[in-house]
């Protein structure tokens, strides 16, 4: 029988106040769960004096990290500092000295998980990250244990508060991108330098610890295509309503057989996809299993409370698997090899805007581009522009290639009849699929 379970936090941030409020609020309902009670022992901070929303002991509070990592008396350490290098170095120490670790670092997992996960399961200990990928959702757990039985063949989700936020906005209220950004600044969703969420890294890392889960495999980060929300435009997303659909930056992971193709990207999907009605900083997860068919998972992506129930439920798994002594084997290597998708196997469909020379046998000359690669149409615009000599042609095509795509990308570039190709996008079709 446990008598009690001493946590150690590094940084005490907006997460880690969050950590501190539900230990000390729900303490009743961890002796329920686990019938001990949680005493958070250290805590390391960058600085002692900053006020803060919670008040724990002087005593708790440490600036020396070490004073947390090599405590014998710790048995779990709770990391919400951010950060990877020295973060690495800090979590490595802490699993070799027998502690067990909870992290809600996505960009740390994303380029050293295996690494981390080998060490945990060397020395006997837990290594879990629910908090790393999509806030309050447990969509990690979700795959290892819920899901469990079935063979995931396609995750996709929206998994970026900000540029939901961003988007949202933009597309309701035909706002411009930096207005809408600075009032996200503003209201804390989006950092001073908001380029890990605008250009789809922070989506890409989530995609990366989502695919290595639901695939059994070890996908890498440099595995995922990835492409920002920095260039849509107010025409982009006026066009796409005209057209039926939603703009949102859409990850995506699918497998076919054993191959798998991971991406994050601006997508059009549907009005009736059930994502496009995902706003504001709300996080959304499809995934489809051959047995259970499609689930959805969706809520909060972000937040101090939200985040931290994912930290804390993390830490009741520990504590549990101390009371039954099963730590550190929950850890499964890889089932599978890494096998990506070459351009030529990746199908979708596309969005594509073009400015061209107004005149006579220009649509045909451009035409004849797509049918020689096999890419039909399924919705065609084509509107005059201010400029009398240009006229702008916006069209979806039918599921094609990637490869055959890029293809006619290259040679409408080179057509003489193109004035510039201004826009394109992957479209998703009806449904999660």
């Amino acid at each position: 029988m446990v008598k009690s379970v001493s946590v150690g936090l590094l940084g005490l941030g907006t997460v880690g106040s969050g950590v501190v409020k539900i230990i000390k609020n729900h303490q009743d309902k961890l002796m329920h769960q686990i019938g001990c009670p949680v005493e958070i022992k250290k805590v390391a901070v960058r600085d002692r004096d900053k006020k803060r929303d919670v008040v724990l002991p002087e005593a708790v509070l440490t600036t020396n990290v070490e004073e947390v990592i090599h405590d014998p008396d710790i048995d779990v350490v709770i990391e919400v500092m951010g950060g990877i290098e020295e973060t690495r170095r800090y979590i490595l120490q802490a699993l070799k000295n027998g502690k067990h670790v909870v992290t809600a670092n996505k960009d740390l997992m994303a380029l050293y998980g295996t690494e981390l996960l080998a060490v945990a399961s060397e020395h006997g200990c837990d290594l879990f990250y629910e908090a790393s990928v999509a806030g309050g959702i447990p969509i990690l757990r979700s795959l290892v244990d819920g899901l469990a039985s079935d063979r995931i063949t396609k995750m996709m989700g929206i998994v970026n508060g900000t540029t939901n936020y961003i988007l949202t906005k933009m597309s309701k209220f035909n706002r411009k991108y930096e207005e809408v950004l600075a009032e996200a600044q503003a209201l804390g969703y989006a950092e001073a330098d908001p380029t890990s969420d605008v250009e789809g890294l922070d989506a890409a890392r989530k995609m990366a610890i989502l695919a290595r889960l639901g695939f059994s495999m070890n996908i890498d980060l440099q595995d995922v295509y990835v492409k920002g929300i920095t260039g849509i435009t107010e025409e982009d997303l006026n066009y796409s309503k005209r057209l039926g659909y939603t703009m949102k930056l859409i990850g995506i992971a699918h497998r076919d057989g054993e191959k798998v193709e991971v991406s994050v990207q601006p997508t059009l999907l549907p009005e009736t996809h059930p994502l496009a009605s995902v706003n504001d900083e709300y996080n959304a997860v499809y995934v489809y299993g051959e047995a259970v068919g499609e689930t959805m998972f969706y809520g909060p992506g972000a937040g101090s409370l939200p985040t931290a129930t994912s930290v804390v439920s993390d830490l009741v798994a520990v504590m549990k698997n101390m009371r039954l002594g099963v730590n550190g084997r929950s850890a499964v290597t890889p089932q599978y090899d890494k096998q990506l998708k070459d351009d030529s196997e990746i199908y979708s469909k596309y969005f594509l805007r073009i400015h061209v020379k107004d005149q006579v046998g220009a649509f045909t000359k451009i035409t004849s581009l797509f049918s020689e690669r096999g890419v039909s149409f399924e919705k065609i615009l084509q509107l005059p522009l201010k400029q009398k000599d240009l006229a702008e042609i916006v069209l979806v095509t039918h599921q094609a290639s990637l490869k055959d795509y890029r293809d006619v990308l290259q040679q409408l570039r080179d057509l003489e009849v193109v004035e510039e190709v201004k826009s394109s996008y992957r479209v998703e079709g009806e449904g999660a699929l």
